[in-house]
């Protein structure tokens, strides 16, 4: 009587273990087209990308301006001044631009997500 008693536990154990891994794998199986599953973002990331992107066109626009005004020779400036000057500008609008560029990057990796 014992021994009845454990197999029948024992087999009811198993029979619902596997009740339990046949509904996980029914719920996982890509033809379960059930539309309660999917989920419904309600937030304005689209618009958070669209003032990004038009900061990030102001910002470029503005560095633009900038580094066209600051490339221009000044009345005081002797030609090797004028070169040294140029040089610096061109490094500094470089390293503008990719910190513009960078703001760009981080537009496009959040919108992803």
């Amino acid at each position: 009587m014992k021994n009845l008693t454990k197999k029948i536990m024992i087999f009811s154990m198993v029979g619902m273990m596997q009740v339990g891994v046949g509904a996980a794998i029914s719920e996982a199986s890509p033809l379960h087209t059930e539309d309660s599953h999917r989920f419904i973002q309600f937030d304005d990331r689209h618009d958070d990308d669209h003032w990004r992107q038009h900061e990030h066109d102001e910002r470029l626009h503005r560095e633009n301006e900038r580094h066209r005004h600051e490339m221009e020779r000044r009345h005081h400036e002797s030609r090797w001044e004028w070169h040294e000057r140029q040089e610096r500008e061109r490094q500094q609008h470089d390293d503008n631009l990719r910190e513009i560029g960078a703001l760009l990057i981080g537009i496009a990796i959040g919108s992803q997500t």
